[in-house]
């Protein structure tokens, strides 16, 4: 667990599950997904279907929750590009809309990339987005990364097409200037 002020990042637990399903998997059509990979197609899933699996997000290291003042407002992961060369991507969803644009996303990626660097052989971590998601670029930018790729329209969505864009950040880096690092 992390904490800074009135933000905690922290493991699941199967207590969060209720509140996790009604933010996520609720509704057809959340206001979060239009920033969130709005190209890829989300849908609604019963409780009972998403409660079936929660092996997948209680007590994970790979994904943990968001709260504020004790309240769930997102979640941040990680995934394997490649395992093998310790390929690492890492990504966060604030699910409540009141609190975007409050710098949370980037103390939660603050509080994260330094639990990978030290919980885990990596030389690097980076994210995915696209470049419709102005607030995630500004994020990493914040956060001292480098814009690694721009893939030119290969994002379609409400008619318009977007650049993919792939920000990362070596270790190396991320020690030599400690106002980015916690802890």
């Amino acid at each position: 667990m992390y904490q800074d002020g009135d933000l905690i990042i922290r493991p699941i637990t199967d207590k969060d599950m209720p509140i996790l399903w009604e933010l996520i998997y609720k509704e057809d059509a959340p206001e979060w997904k239009k920033w969130d990979a709005p190209y890829f197609e989300h849908k609604t899933i019963p409780y009972s279907e998403f409660i079936a699996k929660k092996e997948n997000w209680v007590n994970q290291e790979d994904r943990w929750l968001m709260e504020v003042n004790g309240e769930i407002i997102g979640t941040v992961g990680y995934y394997w590009e490649h395992k093998p060369s310790n390929w690492l991507e890492m990504g966060t969803v604030i699910y409540k809309s009141e609190y975007w644009s409050g710098g949370y996303g980037t103390k939660t990626l603050r509080f994260w990339i330094n639990h990978l660097f030290q919980t885990m052989p990596l030389v690097r971590v980076g994210y995915t987005t696209w470049s419709g998601n102005e607030r995630m670029i500004k994020v990493g930018e914040k956060l001292g990364m480098t814009m690694e790729a721009r893939l030119r329209k290969c994002r379609y969505y409400n008619g318009q097409y977007y650049d993919s864009i792939r920000m990362g950040l070596l270790q190396e880096e991320w020690e030599a200037n400690p106002v980015f690092k916690y802890m």
